[in-house]
C-alpha cells in the first residue's frame, strides 16, 4: 500500500504538461493583448505623428524653394508654349501644383502669374 506522500512519475508529468500549456496558454493571451494595445496606440497616434512630420516637411527651407522653382520652371514653359491646348494643360498644372503652397511664401512675379491663371479660369474674380 502506498501513502499519500508518494507521488508517481505519471501525476509529475501530468503536472509539468498542464503547467507548460498554462504558461503557452497565458503567453499567448498576453502576446495578444500586448500586440492589440500596440495597434490600437498606431491607429490613434499615427496618424498625428504623420501630420506633424509632414507640416514640419513643409516648412523647410528646402521644400519651400524646391516648390518655388518648380512653380517657377512651369511657368517658363507655360510662357514658351505656342499650342493653346498645351498651355491649357500646363496651367492646370500649375494650378494643382501651387493650390497647396502658401500664396505668401511665393516671390511676387510668381503670385501675379498664378492668380492670372485662376483669373482666366474663373477661379478668382
Amino acid at each position: 500500500m502506498r501513502s499519500s506522500d508518494d507521488v508517481s512519475v505519471g501525476q509529475v508529468v501530468k503536472w509539468a504538461v498542464c503547467l507548460l500549456v498554462l504558461f503557452v496558454v497565458v503567453g499567448c493571451g498576453l502576446a495578444w493583448v500586448v500586440q492589440g494595445n500596440e495597434f490600437f496606440l498606431y491607429k490613434v497616434f499615427a496618424p498625428a505623428q504623420e501630420n506633424v512630420r509632414r507640416e514640419v516637411f513643409e516648412n523647410t527651407k528646402s521644400f519651400n524653394q524646391g516648390m518655388i522653382q518648380e512653380l517657377q520652371n512651369m511657368q517658363i514653359e507655360y510662357l514658351k508654349a505656342d499650342d493653346e491646348e498645351h498651355k491649357k494643360a500646363l496651367g492646370s498644372v500649375i494650378l494643382h501644383r501651387a493650390a497647396d503652397f502658401p500664396e505668401d511664401r511665393m516671390p511676387t512675379d510668381l503670385r501675379a502669374f498664378i492668380n492670372e491663371l485662376k483669373r482666366e479660369r474663373g477661379l478668382i474674380l
